[in-house]
């Protein structure tokens, strides 16, 4: 728990320089596992609609997790709870050979971001609603520590 602690404190302190995020949050899970009733609500505000977004969902995971990809629904909805958008979506966590992918943490612990939306324009500026839901065939998914959404300001490449 201190290495989650301590990597978590790290992270605000590094990202505390990133002039392109406009949001960024984590939900932890105390057990290290995510239960598939238990899905992982985000709201943010959208304030300038002229500008163009992209939009990340983020997991941090231990070497306990057992399979080689993950499988996510979300939906993104605005503020009057109209789905703008929903998608089920898979993403490697780890290589053929049992081999972590993602950042390197302390420890056994990994980091990835993977993009959902690019480029993505919001019609209207207010409060939105992004919801992740597990679909993995297992209820309960060990090795998750935590789930998150990050939103920045799309840079033109």
């Amino acid at each position: 728990m201190r290495f989650v602690i301590l990597f978590v404190a790290v992270g605000m302190l590094v990202s505390g320089c990133d002039s392109k995020r406009v949001f960024e949050n984590y939900v932890e899970f105390q057990d290290r596992s995510w239960k598939i009733q238990q899905p992982v609500h985000f709201e943010f505000d959208i304030k300038d609609t002229q500008l163009k977004y992209n939009l990340y969902y983020e997991v941090r995971n231990s070497l306990d997790y057992p399979w080689q990809r993950i499988f996510v629904n979300y939906q993104l909805a605005d503020s009057a709870g109209t789905t703008l958008s929903s998608k089920l979506i898979s993403n490697y966590l780890f290589q053929k050979d049992g081999q972590p992918l993602g950042r390197s943490g302390l420890g056994d612990v990994y980091d990835h971001r993977f993009l959902i939306f690019k480029n993505h324009s919001f019609v209207q500026p207010g409060k939105y609603k992004f919801t992740l839901q597990q679909e993995n065939r297992q209820d309960t998914l060990a090795g998750i520590l935590a789930i998150g959404l990050r939103i920045e300001v799309a840079t033109e490449n």
